[in-house]
């Protein structure tokens, strides 16, 4: 019960990454607000835990929109009388090259991925302060440090969620607002786990890609921010946690050698994909 008394936000809360943080914090004694666009999935949500004696509501909101941020903080504010935590996790997949991406979606990525989490940062300071700090978590991606093809947006907004990180931290250190990043590899969501089942054996999902030989879950990141939000971090500010299973530490050539080296990967009818981080 590290978080007991506490009160959190938690963005993209009805699901996958963003769901378990949310229960995380909860279970150590949070009340959390889970903020979602997704009506249905974050109010089951939400009773699901209250069923379990947990402190949780769903507030349906869109971070693309600065009013719906405004009353995301007012009212877990309100609700909890208190704001001490802050999780900005909600995102979208964006595809597409400079050259084919348009300016309105450029506009909603860095609407929902980035200035959504400044917003929300600044919204939240007045409260943490009247309670002598906080602590904010802003989800980043291994995309944050490293680039994919056909993903320009996704990969600038997420070094930007970095950069965005580090100047907050600066900023709101004085008031005892802590501001990290986590950037997570490739994590296995509800979303993904029926095709990471059937491709196990495939390219897409494999294993062998991590040094620890399996790839990531949930609840490998909800423990990160738990750490992260709790008295246990109190001295950690602006860093950048990548959460990955090692995947990205590897130099490219010789993981490529590696994989090469492997029987099934020898048949050239096989077509050696990239991991979807």
């Amino acid at each position: 019960m590290r978080l007991k008394g506490k009160a959190a936000i938690v963005t993209g809360a009805a699901q996958g990454i963003g769901r378990a943080i949310a229960w995380a914090l909860a279970e150590e004694g949070a009340s959390v607000q889970l903020a979602d666009i997704q009506r249905d999935k974050g109010e089951d949500e939400a009773k699901q835990m209250r069923a379990s004696g947990l402190s949780a509501e769903f507030l349906e909101i869109d971070v693309g929109s600065s009013n719906d941020i405004e009353r995301m903080i007012d009212r877990a504010a309100e609700e909890f009388g208190r704001l001490d935590i802050l999780v900005n996790n909600a995102a979208i997949s964006i595809q597409g090259t400079v050259a084919d991406t348009s300016a309105p979606t450029w506009d909603s990525g860095f609407a929902v991925m980035v200035r959504a989490l400044g917003l929300a940062s600044g919204l939240a300071c007045p409260y943490m302060r009247k309670i002598g700090g906080g602590s904010i978590v802003n989800v980043s991606s291994v995309h944050g440090s490293l680039v994919a093809p056909n993903m320009a947006v996704y990969d600038t907004c997420k070094h930007a969620v970095i950069g965005l990180t580090r100047s907050a931290a600066v900023d709101l250190g004085p008031d005892g607002i802590r501001v990290n990043a986590i950037c997570p590899g490739l994590i296995v969501t509800e979303i993904r786990d029926a095709a990471w089942r059937e491709d196990r054996e495939g390219a897409l999902f494999d294993e062998t890609y991590h040094p620890l030989r399996r790839v990531g879950r949930p609840a490998d990141i909800a423990a990160a921010v738990r750490y992260l939000v709790s008295d246990d971090a109190t001295f950690v500010t602006g860093q950048t946690l990548t959460i990955d299973g090692g995947l990205s530490i590897q130099l490219q050539g010789a993981l490529a050698r590696d994989l090469n080296r492997r029987e099934d990967y020898k048949d050239s009818s096989r077509t050696l994909r990239s991991p979807s981080l």
